[in-house]
């Protein structure tokens, strides 16, 4: 049976995020996956079935706030997840600034098309950063993009700081696996004076938007799930988490990769 495995995210105000957990618990009932709540909106990744995903993805965007989401697709050669996590945190992706939320809406749209994105690629005026963790970086990359060489997301904030009057004048263009680091970070950049461009729906959608993606996809990517990794055809490559997580200050992670898939040898 082929599996579909979806991935997508709205900063939403969610009124009663416990409820709204119990309530996607329920929906997503034969799916398996994780799935983070918080009052800021919800970030999923799922995969099942191709018909009771789509149910599931139907009664998602019937919920207040949650109508046209964008679904990120692509096929599986085995279940990415053992069973589905529902959680419910303070945040859906942890910046750690205080007062920054991904509900701020009155900040210009920074979203660009993959198309544009290849564009801003060939830019000289154009600086690409990685809005990720360094041992994602090292993985696979966009040509020409910079590593913050940052351990945690939160750890973002300090580097932009340290950099931005040196990007002053230039495109600060940014992208992340599925979008939502960047969407977190957008308002916030601006607010420091830069001119800021964020790749619509990450490097998922980039894939999925190319056939020739491996011309600016260097390497794989990162999932968080069963796969540990995709190539730039969105396919799973075979690399383990053991590769991946060499740093023993990345053990927790290799941890939480194993608990994830707890058939996989060791």
């Amino acid at each position: 049976m082929a599996l579909i495995h979806s991935s997508f995210y709205r900063f939403a105000p969610v009124a009663d995020p416990s409820a709204f957990a119990s309530w996607l618990r329920e929906a997503g009932r034969g799916l398996g996956g994780v799935v983070l709540v918080a009052e800021e909106g919800l970030s999923a990744a799922v995969a099942g079935p191709a018909e009771p995903l789509a149910a599931f993805e139907a009664a998602v965007q019937q919920q207040p706030g949650f109508a046209g989401l964008h679904f990120k697709h692509n096929r599986c050669e085995r279940p990415p997840f053992s069973l589905l996590k529902v959680s419910v945190k303070r945040e859906i992706v942890a910046f750690g600034v205080p007062g920054v939320s991904g509900l701020q809406a009155d900040a210009a749209d920074t979203h660009v098309s993959p198309q544009r994105w290849r564009e801003l690629l060939n830019d000289p005026d154009t600086v690409v950063i990685d809005n990720r963790n360094s041992f994602e970086f090292k993985l696979g990359r966009f040509r020409g993009a910079i590593d913050p060489g940052v351990a945690h997301f939160r750890d973002f904030p300090a580097y932009v700081e340290a950099h931005r009057d040196a990007w002053q004048g230039k495109t600060v263009a940014m992208y992340c696996t599925g979008g939502i680091r960047c969407e977190k970070t957008a308002a916030w950049m601006q607010a420091q004076g830069l001119k800021v461009a964020q790749l619509d729906g990450g490097i998922l959608n980039y894939l999925a938007s190319f056939d020739d993606a491996a011309a600016d996809w260097q390497g794989e990517c990162y999932v968080f799930d069963k796969r540990i990794a995709i190539d730039a055809q969105a396919r799973e490559t075979g690399t383990t988490a053991e590769q991946v997580f060499t740093d023993p200050a990345d053990a927790w992670r290799l941890a939480r990769a194993r608990r994830l898939d707890p058939g996989a040898e060791d």
